[in-house]
């Protein structure tokens, strides 16, 4: 990855950008998605990543006017919030933006999506491409990448399931929509057979005080993480990260009744990394804090 900033006079000003990010999810460990969060004033900049494929979500309040060079091709024009571009693994590219610029940018490893594109079309990819974008509108990937961005201000809240399921849903959004190879997505007429079903929901239950991941469920019967995903929540009718949730405030309201463990002992017993981190989930789903609950 290059990013370079040069100086631009805007308005008999000269300003020089700052390439960190407000928000970063590299200190929580994701795999095969780096999420940042930036907000730069008028400026130009060159960029190259050379191993990932990068989508830029606008945040501003208010249209920036965008000009951007790739590959010989000059595009500009207003970007306004929601707007998305979307730029391929090594594709370099020139911009300049003439107004103070508010951005979420994604960028997902090239390898994961050549990875999921193979699980979902049952084929060798050597050759996968997408499409670039420099202004759409795609309200799934925009959904997402609000989704993303909350876990990034709450400090990664959801954990590692929740952040792997929302990161095969980008890529499979991303290869059906923009990968010059059309993306026919399986469907799954029937769930987990009960047995798998029961390993599945052991696991789960015996590993509730660990960060669990979505990769450690699939791998627990042989499947991608894509098709494990969409039969598990046609089992029993929820996502695997709010099945773990659930069991983990379960876990919880036994715990505050049975035991007069802390609530940050509970916490930490039951996959929270924090008294906060309870409470918030605690309260989205009974409607009550836990000591409230405890008390009652």
């Amino acid at each position: 990855m290059n990013w370079i900033y040069t100086k631009k006079s805007i308005a008999n000003h000269q300003l020089e950008t700052a390439g960190q990010p407000i928000l970063s999810s590299q200190k929580h460990g994701w795999e095969n998605i780096l999420v940042e969060q930036f907000q730069h004033p008028p400026g130009e900049a060159n960029c190259h990543y050379s191993d990932e494929h990068t989508i830029c979500l606008s945040l501003a309040s208010r249209p920036v006017r965008f000009l951007q060079v790739r590959e010989g091709k000059t595009y500009s024009g207003l970007y306004g919030k929601g707007d998305i571009s979307i730029t391929p693994a090594k594709t370099p590219f020139f911009a300049r933006w003439d107004s103070e610029d508010h951005y979420l940018q994604i960028r997902l490893a090239a390898h994961f999506i050549q990875r999921i594109a193979q699980e979902i079309l049952d084929q060798n990819l050597e050759h996968l491409e997408l499409l670039p974008e420099f202004r759409t509108r795609d309200p799934q990937i925009e959904a997402i990448g609000m989704m993303l961005l909350n876990e990034l201000q709450q400090e990664n809240l959801g954990g590692k399931l929740y952040i792997e399921s929302l990161t095969n849903v980008l890529a499979v959004r991303i290869l059906r929509q923009y990968a010059t190879t059309e993306a026919r997505l399986p469907t799954y007429k029937s769930g987990l057979p009960e047995r798998q079903l029961l390993q599945v929901l052991e696991y789960i239950n015996e590993h509730l005080d660990e960060d669990i991941r979505l990769s450690s469920l699939a791998q627990l019967l042989g499947m991608s993480q894509f098709h494990f995903s969409h039969v598990f929540k046609q089992s029993i009718g929820t996502a695997p990260y709010q099945y773990l949730l659930q069991q983990r405030v379960e876990r919880a309201k036994q715990l505050l009744k049975q035991t007069d463990q802390s609530v940050m002992e509970i916490a930490l017993l039951c996959g929270f990394n924090s008294h906060s981190h309870l409470s918030k989930q605690f309260r989205q789903l009974t409607g009550v804090t836990p000591t409230a609950y405890r008390t009652n």
